[in-house]
């Protein structure tokens, strides 16, 4: 086992200025959801400069969150069975661009407002159609199973990317744990119900009118498959409160939302569990939710993305977006026989 050492945190190239105008992303793409909320009437949601803009003014004026959040080396093995060759994104982006609502909807909105947030201790409970339901406290999350690093290519609906160097255990480690019976079907997660600590889950309008507590969910053979991460941390260290902490779903195939963040339960079902987005907008965010380029948002194309890289907004690289996020290989044989046009 052994450390990772290779990033030392807070180290950010200069913008580089070298993309055309017509390589930006049109401002519509990444106003995304946010247009769901005000539809609903709820108004404008957090700052009126949409959530890439200020990540590119934050590089071109050096200004960034103030973190008092600790996060805590890991002990862990490489996994180079998953290890993606694309560039990292640099630590500073991966969690300062990010969706958290339960923190606010513009992209730093969950740096500048989780840092308080408590995770020790934490309990996660896994029960449903289990032979074995059991609580994991804040100690299980990093001991209970060896710890593995991959790097994951993540790509949110707003047609935004990045590859993060997650640290975690499979789930289907922890459901193998539990034994699922012959009933489970599906895998349903729920994330912390805290509205105190959670200022999003207290505003309706703050929150982007979301029904809290935030639930997600998979088949269970989606969730049986190796890919799909548990995740406690990120380059070598425990999750900031930003990215998730103490525990997150990381499901690589899929669009960013289906990767529930700070878990509290997980319940085997032997039947299809509701999901937040698809309760707010069925239209729009579907169970399933793979990356796929030949499916579009209904407003915006979901062909190529935006990868997030170290320069500024001007110096992001614009490339094609491959179905299941790259990850066929392991996973399309799991939707023989699905349309996923219809199944979206």
């Amino acid at each position: 086992m052994a450390k990772n050492s290779r990033f030392t945190p807070g180290i950010l190239k200069k913008a580089q200025w070298h993309m055309q105008d017509s390589q930006v992303t049109p401002e519509a793409v990444f106003r995304s959801r946010r247009q769901i909320v005000k539809a609903m009437g709820l108004g404008a949601i957090g700052a009126s400069v949409p959530g890439y803009v200020q990540a590119g003014l934050f590089d071109l004026f050096g200004e960034q969150p103030k973190s008092s959040f600790i996060t805590t080396p890991l002990t862990f093995q490489t996994n180079k069975h998953y290890g993606d060759t694309d560039v990292l994104t640099p630590f500073d982006k991966v969690t300062q661009h990010n969706n958290f609502y339960e923190f606010g909807t513009d992209k730093q909105d969950p740096s500048n407002n989780a840092q308080g947030y408590k995770v020790d201790p934490w309990q996660l409970r896994i029960e449903g159609e289990v032979e074995r339901p059991m609580t994991l406290d804040f100690n299980d999350l990093t001991t209970m199973f060896p710890l593995e690093e991959r790097n994951y290519r993540l790509r949110c609906v707003e047609a935004w990317s990045m590859v993060v160097p997650w640290v975690g255990f499979p789930l289907a480690a922890l459901l193998k744990k539990v034994g699922v019976t012959n009933k489970g079907k599906y895998v349903a997660f729920e994330t912390a119900f805290d509205p105190e600590q959670m200022p999003g889950q207290k505003s309706r309008l703050m929150g982007g009118g979301i029904h809290y507590p935030y639930v997600e969910g998979l088949t269970l053979a989606e969730a049986m498959n190796d890919l799909t991460l548990m995740s406690v941390g990120l380059y070598g260290k425990t999750l900031p409160p930003q990215n998730g902490a103490p525990i997150r779903l990381v499901v690589p195939w899929k669009y960013g939302f289906k990767s529930i963040k700070s878990i509290v339960r997980i319940r085997v079902m032997d039947k299809q569990p509701p999901t937040s987005w698809n309760q707010l907008a069925s239209h729009e965010y579907g169970f399933y939710a793979n990356v796929n380029p030949a499916v579009d948002h209904p407003r915006w194309s979901q062909a190529t993305e935006r990868r997030i890289g170290e320069g500024g907004l001007f110096s992001a690289t614009r490339i094609d977006t491959q179905p299941f996020n790259g990850y066929g290989e392991f996973v399309a044989s799991l939707y023989d026989g699905i349309d996923l046009r219809k199944n979206y």
